[in-house]
């Protein structure tokens, strides 16, 4: 077998920290992580969730979905209805969430086609590089498509730049006349 450079993830022991510092950057990790266990418990399960923590600090921290009233309510008494008014900021808080859930997968997804597309120049890069000429053959048709697409854009771009320098060069010859 053979020889690891690291140890590899490593079980930490439990026990109290001691340096502030690390205790401090320790709390806010765990409390990020607990934040988002819960918003997953959230999204997976459409559960009411309330966390209040108190920092190293003595500062308090919370988190309630869909609102304080709403987990402090049901906390009291599991069987009783909540009120209009609550029940309405509590669905408001939920389809808020439900929202900003689904815009964030757009923008992941908008995100991974930014980045195939990206990986897809960086191709067509490095094609040109090798010779397009004699690699072209090893692109299919999607991929040709787009090289030629991007050819014309390059033309176009060229010739829109080579008219700005026939302009340019025209407009500050003197006129002699």
């Amino acid at each position: 077998m053979v020889n690891k450079k690291t140890k590899g993830r490593q079980k930490i022991q439990m026990k109290k920290i001691e340096k502030k510092d690390d205790l401090f950057a320790t709390f806010s990790k765990r409390r990020a992580g607990l934040y988002k266990k819960a918003s997953e418990l959230i999204a997976e399960c459409g559960v009411d969730i309330g966390i209040v923590v108190s920092s190293p600090t003595g500062k308090p921290f919370s988190f309630f979905h869909p609102t304080e009233d709403a987990i402090i309510a049901r906390f009291q008494n599991p069987d009783m209805q909540l009120s209009q008014t609550t029940g309405l900021v509590a669905a408001h808080a939920r389809n808020k969430v439900n929202y900003l859930n689904s815009r964030l997968e757009e923008l992941d997804t908008r995100e991974d086609a930014a980045t195939a597309q990206t990986r897809f120049y960086d191709k067509m890069t490095e094609t040109r590089e090798s010779g397009w000429w004699e690699s072209i053959e090893q692109l299919n048709v999607d991929e040709v498509t787009k090289f030629e697409t991007w050819l014309k854009t390059v033309v176009f771009n060229m010739n829109n730049r080579l008219n700005q320098l026939e302009i340019g060069a025209s407009s500050s010859t003197p006129n002699y006349f």
